[in-house]
C-alpha cells in the first residue's frame, strides 16, 4: 500500500514540473498570433476530419493536398481548391500500402523529375512498437479528378531506435527527405540522399527539433524550412545546409489539434491546419527577419532577439525532466519518513 502511494506524488510531481511539455494542445494568446493572421478557408469535406498533412500544389495554382490521420480509414489523399472543396480523391494502392499512421504530406520530384507526392505514413501510435515507418511517393496527377494510382513504396527505419514521428519535409534543392520525431527532446533526421525502394533506409540524426513537433515544411526555394507544434512554429535559416540556424518563432491561431503546415507559394507566409470536421486552414505571416533573407545573406539583416537554439531547447527539456525527478524523489523521500514515524 505504501509503495502505491508513493506513486501518486510521483506522477503530480512530474507533471508539474513538465507542465510546458505537456503534449496536449494549449491555447495560442491572441496577441502573440502575428497581425495578419486570417482564416484562409475551411475543410469542406465531411470524409476530412483528421488532416493531419498539408502541401502546395505544384501543378495545379492554388491546389493542396491533405489526408486524413489514422484509424479505420482507407489510403486517401484529397486535392483542396481555395474554397476548401475537394476536387479530388486520389486513392493510393500498391502492396505495402496501408493508412497505418498518416502524419504528413510534402511535395518533391519523382525519379524522372516530375512533381510527386511523398507521404508520410511515419507516425507510431505505440511509441515505437513499429520497427519500421513507411512514406509513398506518387508523381502528381496531371488531372483533378477520382482516380487510384500505384504508388512507390520506401521503408525507413531511425538509427536510433523506433519513435513516434509527425513532422516529414522534402527539400526542393535536393529532393532529400527529413523526419521529425515527436518526443520531448525531439531529433531532426535526414534520409539517405536517394531512396532505395528495395531495401531498409536508414534515417540519421542530425540535430534537435522543438518539443511534440507535428508537421514540417520547407520554403519552396530552399532557403527556409519550419517546424511547428501545437501552438507555435520555429523557423529555420537553410541557405547554408540542413540543420541551419534558428531565426524566428511565429505563434499560431488556437485550434482543436494543430498537426499540419505549408509554405505559402511565395514564401511569405506560413500556411497551419488542424485536425477536426471543416477544420480551417489559416494564413499566418512570418517576420521580415525571415522574408527578407531571400534579398540577402539569408540571415535577415537587424534581427529581434532569437528563438533559442535546438540545443538550447534540447537541454531545456533534459533540466525539465531531470528537475522533475528530483522534485519527486524529495517528495517519495518526505512521504516514506512520515509513513515510519506513523
Amino acid at each position: 500500500m505504501r509503495e502505491r502511494v508513493a506513486v501518486v506524488p510521483i506522477a503530480l510531481a512530474v507533471t508539474a514540473t513538465l507542465g510546458a511539455a505537456d503534449p496536449t494542445p494549449t491555447d495560442s494568446p491572441e496577441s502573440d498570433v502575428p497581425e495578419g493572421t486570417e482564416e484562409l478557408f475551411r475543410l469542406e469535406d465531411p470524409r476530412i476530419a483528421e488532416s493531419s498533412g498539408l502541401t502546395v500544389s505544384a501543378r495545379h495554382g492554388d491546389h493542396y493536398w491533405t489526408h486524413n490521420d489514422s484509424g479505420d480509414i482507407p489510403p486517401e489523399i484529397y486535392a483542396i481548391n481555395s474554397d476548401g472543396e475537394t476536387e479530388a480523391t486520389v486513392t493510393l494502392s500498391g502492396p505495402e500500402v496501408e493508412a497505418r499512421d498518416w502524419e504528413a504530406i510534402s511535395t518533391g520530384v519523382d525519379d524522372s523529375g516530375e512533381p510527386a507526392l511523398y507521404v508520410g505514413d511515419i507516425g507510431d501510435n505505440f511509441q515505437g512498437a513499429w520497427p519500421d515507418i513507411r512514406v509513398y511517393r506518387l508523381t502528381e496527377p496531371t488531372d483533378l479528378v477520382d482516380q487510384t494510382v500505384e504508388v512507390e513504396t520506401f521503408t525507413l527505419r531511425f538509427e536510433d531506435g523506433a519513435r513516434d514521428a509527425e513532422g516529414m519535409m522534402v527539400d526542393p534543392r535536393d529532393n532529400r527527405l527529413y523526419v521529425v520525431s515527436k518526443e520531448v527532446a525531439g531529433g531532426l533526421y535526414a534520409a539517405p540522399e536517394t531512396l532505395d525502394p528495395e531495401g531498409v533506409n536508414e534515417l540519421s540524426r542530425i540535430g534537435s527539433a522543438p518539443l511534440y513537433s507535428t508537421d514540417a515544411a520547407f520554403a519552396a526555394d530552399g532557403s527556409h524550412y519550419a517546424i511547428r507544434t501545437y501552438w507555435a512554429t520555429t523557423v529555420f535559416d537553410a541557405s547554408e545546409g540542413v540543420p541551419g540556424d534558428n531565426v524566428a518563432h511565429v505563434s499560431l491561431p488556437d485550434s482543436k489539434q494543430g498537426e499540419s503546415l505549408a509554405f505559402a507559394p511565395d514564401g511569405t507566409s506560413l500556411l497551419a491546419g488542424t485536425e477536426g470536421e471543416h477544420g480551417p486552414v489559416w494564413s499566418v505571416p512570418l517576420p521580415e527577419e525571415v522574408t527578407a533573407a531571400g534579398d540577402d545573406t539569408g540571415k535577415g539583416g537587424d534581427q529581434t532577439e532569437p528563438a533559442a537554439s535546438p540545443e538550447e531547447r534540447s537541454e531545456s527539456a533534459s533540466a525539465l525532466i531531470w528537475g522533475g525527478i528530483g522534485v519527486a524523489a524529495l517528495l517519495v523521500a518526505g512521504i516514506l519518513l512520515l509513513a515510519r514515524r506513523s
